[in-house]
């Protein structure tokens, strides 16, 4: 009866240790990217429509989980082509994000914006083909003291993007 009753917990132990190990890891600590991972991710020509535009390295930005996904965005040099004043940073995801009430996945994608009052009019598009995805209103943040063209900050700081002095906050998908 003790070995049964032995036998039993064993059974219970190795299948709760099995379910535990099959569990996708859901604690994964995002921390920014270096120079060096943006540089190797990020083009030095974006594919947009049918051009390639010019970007401008230091003002790129992202986060990583340290296992090969990324999330960052860099600033477009936007001067001379069709894309001027439409869109005004490049930016690609390997991890399917929510911002505001739509859902991007895994994928290169331009954003362009508008000032408004106190605000600006945020508008996220395919790279490939310019077709409106969604959009998001980013409000002046009085936390965030430096002026940045553009930030990803990791969630587990602020969980924001930041263009200039405004914000908007964003999710990690699964």
């Amino acid at each position: 009866m003790q070995r049964a009753r032995l036998g039993a917990i064993a059974a219970f132990i190795f299948i709760c240790t099995i379910a535990v190990s099959a569990q996708p890891a859901r604690n994964t600590v995002w921390r920014p990217a270096t120079e060096s991972e943006l540089k190797n991710l990020l083009p030095a020509r974006a594919p947009v429509e049918q051009e390639r535009i010019e970007t401008e390295m230091r003002t790129a930005s992202g986060i990583t989980d340290g296992h090969g996904k990324f999330v960052a965005g860099i600033v477009l040099i936007t001067a001379g082509y069709s894309a001027d004043g439409k869109y005004s940073h490049y930016f690609l995801t390997q991890v399917p994000l929510r911002i505001g009430s739509f859902q991007l996945g895994p994928g290169a994608y331009v954003i362009g914006w508008k000032h408004g009052d106190e605000k600006l009019d945020v508008t996220f598009y395919e790279a490939a083909s310019g077709k409106p995805l969604g959009s998001i209103e980013a409000t002046l943040n009085p936390a965030i003291t430096r002026v940045e063209s553009f930030r990803v900050w990791p969630p587990g700081d602020r969980s924001v993007m930041q263009i200039g002095r405004f914000s908007f906050s964003y999710q990690i998908g699964e």
